[in-house]
């Protein structure tokens, strides 16, 4: 537990805090880890997709979508009960695009500081693994995207704070944060603004165990968790023990998203964002998201190459 003596790094990103509750009361939530995943919502094929999708593209494996994804922590993506077939949110949303351009599914998992050299070299067809939009990989990749980069401010159910809509709204508190991460540089910047305007200072907590880090919240020696929304959402859904107590935006002050990620002209994006898009009207997209308790950053249609983070 300490306090940062300054500001590693700085970022992008735009706030938008907002109070929210929880989609599922955790009694109604249940994960299913069978590598078969009979829940997981399937879709048929999207003629407009499939017309968009050039004669001379390449792809990994004929009749295959190939799609690269880290196997890291639910609900994004985790092996199943079998320790070898990735399961969650990311493998949901590539079975929805791969129906949609009518080919099967094959996941591959691979190391996050891997996916770019595989993706350029043609070894899969695309990435979907929480990868945020930014003028960077711009240079280098397509993107459609298909859900918000969003953080969260959890909280402990029944405790003393309620809302968490602006950087006021932390003093005095005792905040855990993830260090050398994004969402620390945006609580620092915050407590720094709190500071100066007279304001109680933050009292910065770092865990390193996740288990150890939802304990401080629940016997109250710490006040509110601040991370990537997916992930505490998960977690409070599970339980019930935390609850939301405001978002914002990932790549505050600017808006984030996240994407498929393609070989820059390889001719895909526009294809895979009008199968999302099919999925979004059809209503498939936001069963997919509600199944790992996602539906707070379901987007209302996809873009293909919007503006990104800018270069730091």
């Amino acid at each position: 537990m300490h306090f940062s003596p300054k500001l590693r790094r700085s970022i992008a990103g735009s706030l938008a805090l907002a109070a929210l509750t929880l989609p599922v009361a955790a009694a109604e939530f249940k994960v299913d880890l069978s590598p078969e995943q009979p829940g997981r919502v399937r879709a048929a094929k999207v003629d407009a997709a499939i017309k968009q999708i050039p004669k001379d593209v390449r792809f990994a494996k004929d009749g295959v979508f190939t799609v690269a994804i880290n196997g890291g922590r639910l609900p994004l993506a985790a092996f199943a009960s079998d320790t070898k077939t990735l399961v969650g949110s990311e493998p949901d949303i590539a079975q929805l695009v791969a129906d949609s351009l009518g080919r099967k599914l094959e996941i591959v998992n691979v190391a996050w500081a891997d996916w770019p050299l595989g993706l350029s070299s043609g070894k899969y067809d695309a990435v979907i693994s929480n990868v945020t939009v930014t003028e960077a990989r711009k240079e280098k990749f397509d993107f459609s995207t298909y859900r918000k980069d969003t953080l969260g401010i959890y909280v402990k159910t029944g405790g003393p704070v309620k809302q968490v809509r602006e950087p006021k709204d932390i003093a005095g508190l005792r905040v855990i944060v993830g260090a050398s991460t994004n969402q620390e540089q945006i609580l620092l910047r915050w407590n720094q603004q709190n500071v100066a305007a007279g304001l109680k200072p933050v009292e910065v907590q770092y865990y390193d165990d996740d288990v150890v880090q939802r304990l401080a919240i629940q016997s109250g020696r710490a006040d509110a968790y601040l991370g990537p929304n997916a992930l505490a959402a998960f977690e409070a859904a599970k339980d019930g023990k935390t609850r939301l107590a405001g978002t914002f935006s990932g790549g505050w002050p600017l808006n984030a998203d996240i994407a498929v990620t393609t070989r820059k002209g390889a001719g895909l994006a526009a294809a895979i964002t009008t199968a999302i898009n099919a999925q979004i009207s059809n209503g498939n997209y936001a069963k997919a998201l509600k199944r790992w308790n996602l539906g707070s950053e379901a987007i209302t249609q996809s873009q293909t190459n919007p503006a990104g983070l800018p270069k730091s």
